[in-house]
């Protein structure tokens, strides 16, 4: 666990002092240890956003700031999220170290059979287009901390009926988190707490946990996405011309959100290198596609990013059986 609390977000250590830790790993490498920020802000809420903040945020394109947005169209959303009581992940009783699971969606997970060790995690974190019924053998079926945006969380509820999907994880004391990437994301958040519909017709809280818990909501901070891509993921592509639209994953994201809290992170359905091998998705179940790469993210930075900290002990990366 880190040596600092997260005390910016009052996020004080929650985690017991672990000798395997993930974070004694990267404190003893030099360049890990540079590039890793202990008390990164790493959620916004009411009061988090001063105006020498939102001045400082205005300079950063979306998701990493408010570049070209409205302060009357995005603080009034952001003033609705009330400040975290509760940590994210809370300490296990009598346990000093703390063992997460990401689960991506990846097809490298296609009869893998890693559920029951998926599941056998503290917490278990999942993102984007979760579907586990009928895929528990391979993906285990518990969730803990569930990461999406407005677009996926919605689109996936109609793109993935075929698989048996009908809608977002709802395991009791589930956590989710929201990365906020667009505009579309600030009215979700303002439907979701006013419990009026959004702007596109829908009604957001019907998406989770019912009755709607706002305590176990929590929204991505603007510097934590930034930390995560200037860190981390600096893709080449942010020098072309689109590089507006260039971002780490959801499931990048996602990592780096476990990194922070978690002593231990094993990581399933990431891109490997023998990813050709697999479909893009493990619930497509074998079927004639391949991982494709979007415009707006750089895969094989990605990919390579989760090799170097596999081979470097910072996570244990499934790349598939021999």
């Amino acid at each position: 666990m880190p040596g600092d609390c997260f005390s910016r977000d009052l996020y004080c250590c929650v985690l017991q002092e672990c000798r395997s830790s993930l974070w004694n790993i990267i404190n003893q490498d030099p360049e890990l240890r540079d590039k890793f920020i202990h008390d990164i802000r790493m959620f916004v809420h009411n009061g988090s956003i001063s105006m020498s903040d939102w001045n400082r945020l205005s300079h950063f394109n979306n998701p990493f700031g408010f570049m070209n947005y409205s302060y009357k169209d995005v603080m009034p959303a952001l003033n609705l999220i009330p400040k975290p009581k509760n940590p994210l992940l809370p300490p296990k009783p009598g346990r000093d170290c703390i063992s997460c699971a990401v689960v991506g969606t990846g097809g490298v997970l296609w009869k893998s059979r890693k559920g029951r060790e998926i599941d056998s995690h503290d917490y278990v974190f999942r993102v984007n287009g979760a579907a586990t019924k009928g895929f528990e053998e391979d993906v285990g079926n518990r969730t803990d901390v569930y990461v999406h945006t407005y677009h996926s969380i919605t689109s996936s509820a109609y793109l993935l009926k075929k698989y048996n999907y009908t809608g977002a994880p709802r395991d009791e004391g589930i956590k989710y988190v929201l990365i906020p990437e667009g505009m579309r994301d600030f009215k979700w958040m303002t439907g979701l707490y006013k419990k009026e519909r959004a702007h596109d017709g829908r009604r957001p809280w019907t998406y989770y946990s019912s009755p709607f818990d706002e305590t176990r909501f929590y929204v991505l901070h603007m510097d934590f996405l930034r930390y995560t891509r200037n860190r981390f993921l600096m893709s080449p592509s942010l020098n072309g011309s689109k590089w507006a639209i260039v971002r780490p994953t959801n499931g990048a994201i996602t990592m780096f959100l476990a990194l922070q809290l978690c002593d231990k992170v094993d990581a399933y359905g990431f891109i490997t290198d023998d990813h050709k091998k697999y479909s893009n998705y493990y619930y497509e179940r074998g079927a004639d596609t391949s991982v494709i790469f979007y415009i707006n993210h750089n895969y094989n930075m990605e990919r390579d990013l989760w090799k170097t900290l596999h081979e470097l002990k910072v996570i244990n990366l499934y790349q598939g059986e021999p």
